[in-house]
């Protein structure tokens, strides 16, 4: 009984225990839970700011994304308005300000309009703006004509009409070499046969990776960077961005101002072989070689001008196999005195007699008979001789050209002689170059070209701005020849190399917004020798950045323009 009441007792002493403690434990266990909740909520909290940052950002990316996207539409307005213009003969696009410098066409010109700057959408049409020894002196609002540039793709024409001519032109670079100029002709020949100072398949397949070279025309002259001895720094010079001009960052990067080396030349060749080949890449040679925008300046793969008359008919083709077609043909053009004498001279040939010999009048020829001789250029037939055998006659007559050399009588029937006819059959005739254009640097590497020449023609030729109203002399290449610049001589050895124009422009596009945000740029070359004009190269140089401040580029309301 007294064991059963102990226990009894035991028993609530045990509950009055537990109970006290649980008291005392209470407190603890509400605090830990009080933690639990507060932590709870600082974890959906900052889950919910996470995913409100990230929803915030995604949100800006897409807004970004589709402003990068519209500036591009920009870039691709721009160049189909400069198709547009280009859609019109050249007289009515000087009517319009021209091509050069033409800021009203070229200029800040509005695709997206709006009150808001942010808004505010528009594309520039730039161009670099050289010296005529072309050097970089700052930007116009306009196209180049590629003919300004060498077409490195028409070196291999040149070197058919001259031996050693391709080599000469590239040697009017700043800085070229022998050895460079050969491994570049090697690069776009179609055999594997080294040129003289020049390197071929067996070079480039000893390099870390090997490959081969293109031995064929050029892509992008960007490809000249694969060539032995080529540099980014020759290339491209200082202006690294492509803006056409030398930006203070790009003047003192240490890179590219002499204070360091550039280092490595391109193609994976070790600096050795770069100074063998006669390629450095120490950037003191931007200083020495005027490479403040690099050969990439003056070359191009694009050139060409339309083989057509002031009408913008095509040309006789006087090298024509069917004489009977080639007759009909110029009797359209010019009179019969003229006809008859190229006939003659397609049929027989010039004559070294010393018969003074006589007009062509009143007297016709067996066009039945094979020609036995092509005009390679049309000064051939300038002041030269035929003799011939008329119908119906037995003896043979000599025929004086109607073209004598005078410079007085080469102004009244040469513009007219070379605007009727050509010696080649070509719709386009491509990598000729334009002497009233084109840099005093291009002018000496012409084939056949003097520095008095090349002094004469810079003195007598319009001024770059005014090119487009020039007087129509300077409307054939011809120009140099009839203003004694040059002799007959001297005109038939540079007439394959020169012209006074083409007909494929380039330019850089630029889209942009006003509020100094996003922006896109391309270098675009837009090809005018066919009906309509189209996009022959188009680049997207967007990384570079947008290359002009806003205020150059201009605005639709200057008075809200951002300073950056």
């Amino acid at each position: 009984m007294s064991l059963a009441r102990t226990s009894h007792r035991d028993c609530k002493r045990r509950k009055r225990r537990r109970s006290r403690q649980t008291r005392r434990n209470a407190p603890a266990r509400r605090g830990v839970v009080l933690i639990i909740v507060l932590v709870v909520i600082v974890i959906l909290a900052l889950s919910t700011y996470a995913f409100t940052r990230t929803m915030l950002s995604n949100y800006q990316a897409t807004l970004l994304n589709g402003r990068n996207s519209a500036a591009r539409q920009l870039v691709a307005s721009g160049a189909d308005s400069v198709r547009l213009f280009l859609l019109n003969d050249e007289a009515t696009r000087t009517d319009m300000g021209g091509i050069f410098n033409n800021p009203a066409m070229f200029q800040a010109v509005p695709v997206v309009v709006s009150d808001v700057g942010y808004d505010r959408g528009n594309f520039s049409v730039l161009a670099p703006a050289v010296d005529e020894n072309g050097d970089l002196t700052g930007l116009r609002y306009g196209l180049e004509d590629a003919s300004n540039r060498l077409n490195v793709n028409a070196l291999l024409v040149a070197e058919e009409a001259l031996e050693g001519s391709g080599r000469d032109l590239l040697m009017g670079l700043p800085g070229m070499t022998e050895e460079v100029a050969d491994a570049i002709l090697d690069w776009i020949d179609e055999d594997d046969e080294p040129r003289e100072f020049g390197v071929e398949y067996d070079y480039y397949a000893t390099l870390d990776p090997p490959y081969a070279p293109r031995n064929g025309p050029l892509q992008s002259v960007e490809e000249l960077l694969k060539v032995a001895g080529v540099t980014p720094m020759m290339l491209f010079g200082m202006d690294t961005n492509r803006n056409g001009m030398v930006d203070p960052h790009e003047l003192n990067d240490p890179l590219l101002n002499g204070t360091a080396s550039a280092g490595g030349t391109a193609g994976g060749t070790t600096d050795t072989t770069a100074t063998t080949l006669g390629a450095t890449a120490d950037a003191t040679t931007a200083d020495t070689m005027g490479l403040d925008r690099g050969w990439a300046g003056y070359l191009t793969i694009h050139s060409k001008e339309n083989n057509v008359n002031k009408l913008g008919d095509p040309r006789v083709f006087v090298n024509n196999p069917d004489l009977e077609e080639l007759s009909d043909e110029l009797s359209e053009v010019f009179d019969q005195e003229w006809v008859t004498f190229i006939l003659a001279y397609r049929l027989y040939g010039p004559s070294d007699s010393n018969n003074d010999g006589e007009a062509a009048e009143g007297r016709t020829l067996d066009l039945s008979q094979e020609p036995k001789n092509e005009i390679t250029t049309i000064l051939d037939l300038l002041d030269t001789k035929v003799e011939v055998t008329f119908s119906g006659e037995r003896d043979k007559t000599v025929l004086k050209s109607p073209f004598p050399a005078d410079i007085g009588a080469m102004a009244l029937y040469l513009p007219i002689l070379l605007d009727g006819v050509t010696a080649t059959d070509q719709p386009a005739i491509p990598g000729r170059i334009n002497i009233n254009e084109c840099s005093l640097t291009l002018l000496l590497g012409i084939p056949g070209m003097t520095e008095e020449i090349a002094q004469q023609i810079l003195q007598e030729r319009p001024l770059l701005e005014e090119a487009e109203t020039a007087d129509e002399r300077f409307d054939s290449e011809a120009w140099i020849l009839m203003g004694g610049i040059v002799t007959l001589e001297e005109m038939r050895t540079l007439m394959p190399f020169v012209n006074a124009g083409g007909d494929v422009f380039q330019a850089q596009v630029v889209g942009y917004f006003e509020d100094g945000g996003a922006s896109s740029r391309a270098e675009v070359v837009i090809d005018a020798t066919s009906d309509v004009p189209s996009i022959v190269f188009w680049r997207d140089i967007s990384h570079l950045g947008r290359g002009y401040t806003i205020d150059v580029l201009g605005a639709q309301m200057v008075d809200t323009l951002p300073q950056n």
